[in-house]
């Protein structure tokens, strides 16, 4: 249980008090008690001293009930008891009735030493007694034997007195505990009332709320100690307002930096990360701060780079090529880390500019400039060969002149077909082909196309089947432009199917898309190139591709084309089993 301050000053002072008198009562009442044994003792004594003046004839019995009777007059209780434990006469009892007291401490201390002394409790009377025993021995011509004179003196006045005493004593306490009492809980209320508001104002000030606290009048160290808390939270306000002034102006910076940012500890541990940076790292920046920067990051050349730069204090610049959990394949950075140093330690300062897409674009750069070439050299050294044997004398041979021309012919128009493609293509990237959106039936789309197709079908031996199932609604979508994505994947299912083979296209409804498959039993496509043959002038088969007059460029324009209408394309092959092409296009 939790006491406030002021219970606590209200109860102890009151509690000690209340100590200090049961104290003083235990004390008081065992000095009195053995006051009072002392001089009870003290009585016995003097009676004893009259017993040895004046000895009973233990030999004749009616003699000793008189001295007995005698000797109680004194207000003592009178026992005479034979050294066997007899008792021969008493001043209270009928010894008659009475039980051996032999085996009665003072009785045989009396017995064994002359005197014997105790304070018990009487079975006979029931109460505590003083005893004081003394053995008495006869007369030399007297037959028997040495017996035992008590003397007792009942307790119960010596507690009456104590209990009187006591009661006066509690009395006169408890009047003195109520009035310290009330004192001490009008003291302890006005002191704690002063501290539960000192309590108060450094709970505002924990909060932010700086206002200061009015200054008391009493002029004691609680005065003073107000007055230093008000200093304080002043000069608290104004460092805190600076501080965050200065924090939001630092957070706001790094917040808006798209470089990835991370300050290092001088032991190794992460003090901040930016947003960008948690993003390209993939780590959580809720859980980052405080922690070894190896738990967080575990990329070998970047821990590297700050390894360095905590070791040796010197600014270190480089590239980092980082696999980024999540991430297909690793991203590139440009990694700067500076030294930060205070109070005599160096931390480091990491800064991260992705270059991912810069390193992409130069690849894609230096590919596109290789396909290309790759692609414009074959027919225009075909185109130059022959018109250079044309030149050289073959106009007039009329055997092979026309097949020269005819071959310079197919080259031009693979040129000119390789130069649209890349037009085209290039329209598309941009988001400059201009598309005419208007609702599309997908039955006489796929029908449209079959047409086409079942020419080039039947001349290498394919058969061709369509299937729409019900349900399937329009799309929304250039027709054209949708009908030279079909072609193309029919094209290339007719060419890269063998002879005897099977072509089908069925559409459907998926959730919010229509369907349209194209599968084949052709050749198929191994699975580690499935993701690439959507590259420009990527082919699987490129020797057969250049051979049927492909660019290479067929399936990159018709992913573009199907994701300019808001829908996706997707493939499925296994080799030498055939292949899966599927559009999906919204539906209306």
């Amino acid at each position: 249980m939790r006491l406030s301050l002021f219970w606590k000053l209200g109860i102890i002072y009151p509690a000690l008090f209340a100590l200090v008198l049961f104290a003083v009562d235990t004390y008081a009442v065992e000095a009195l008690r053995r006051d009072y044994v002392r001089s009870g003792f003290e009585h016995l004594t003097a009676l004893k001293s009259l017993v040895e003046g004046q000895p009973p004839d233990v030999a004749n019995p009616a003699a000793l009930r008189e001295w007995t009777a005698w000797m109680a007059r004194s207000g003592a209780r009178v026992t005479v008891i034979a050294f066997d434990g007899r008792v021969l006469t008493d001043s209270s009892e009928d010894p008659a009735r009475m039980e051996n007291h032999g085996g009665r401490p003072e009785v045989q201390d009396a017995l064994a030493r002359g005197e014997g002394r105790a304070i018990r409790y009487s079975n006979t009377l029931k109460r505590d007694l003083l005893y004081l025993a003394t053995r008495h021995l006869p007369a030399p011509e007297s037959s028997t034997g040495p017996a035992v004179i008590r003397l007792a003196l009942p307790l119960a006045q010596i507690d009456e007195d104590l209990a009187h005493f006591r009661r006066r004593m509690w009395t006169a306490s408890f009047v003195i505990l109520l009035l310290a009492g009330s004192v001490s809980l009008f003291i302890s209320r006005t002191l704690a009332k002063r501290i539960v508001r000192l309590k108060h104002f450094s709970e505002r000030v924990a909060q932010g709320d700086f206002r200061p606290l009015p200054v008391e009048q009493q002029g004691d160290e609680l005065t003073d100690l107000g007055r230093t808390l008000n200093e304080t939270a002043a000069q608290l306000d104004q460092t805190i307002h600076s501080l965050t002034e200065e924090r939001n102006r630092s957070s706001a910076i790094l917040g808006s930096m798209v470089e990835g940012v991370a300050v290092i500890s001088p032991d190794g541990r992460i003090v901040f990360l930016n947003q960008t940076f948690c993003r390209d790292l993939a780590v959580d920046a809720d859980n980052c701060e405080g922690r070894p920067l190896v738990e967080v990051i575990r990329q070998s050349d970047l821990l590297a780079v700050i390894q360095r730069v905590l070791a040796g204090g010197e600014s270190t610049r480089g590239e980092v090529s980082l696999a980024v959990p999540g991430a297909a394949g690793s991203r590139d950075f440009a990694a700067t880390a500076a030294p930060v140093r205070a109070d005599g330690t160096t931390g480091a300062v990491l800064v991260l500019h992705d270059i991912s897409e810069l390193r992409r674009l130069e690849r894609v750069r230096r590919d596109f400039v290789a396909n290309v070439s790759h692609e414009f050299k074959t027919p225009l050294t075909a185109i130059q060969g022959f018109a250079e044997t044309l030149l050289a004398g073959a106009l007039d041979d009329t055997t092979n002149r026309r097949r020269f021309v005819e071959i310079i012919r197919d080259h031009s128009a693979r040129l000119a077909r390789l130069t649209d493609d890349l037009l085209k293509l290039s329209l598309i990237e941009a988001g400059k082909l201009e598309l005419e959106f208007r609702p599309v039936n997908v039955t006489e789309l796929i029908e449209s196309c079959a047409e086409t197709t079942r020419f080039k079908a039947a001349q290498k031996q394919l058969s061709l089947s369509v299937e729409c199932l019900a349900g399937v609604s329009q799309v929304r979508g250039d027709a054209r432009r949708l009908a030279e994505v079909l072609q193309n994947i029919l094209d290339n299912a007719v060419q890269y199917t063998p002879a005897g083979g099977r072509i089908s296209i069925t559409a459907g409804a998926e959730e919010r898309f229509v369907r349209i498959a194209v599968a084949d039993t052709g050749i198929g496509i191994p699975r580690d190139e499935q993701q690439r043959i959507f590259e420009r002038f990527y082919r699987v088969d490129a020797a057969r591709s250049r051979e049927a007059g492909g660019t290479g460029l067929g399936l990159s324009i018709a992913k573009h084309l199907v994701e300019a209408h808001g829908g996706r394309i997707e493939v499925e092959s296994e080799v030498s089993h055939g292949s899966t092409f599927s559009i999906f296009l919204p539906a209306t």
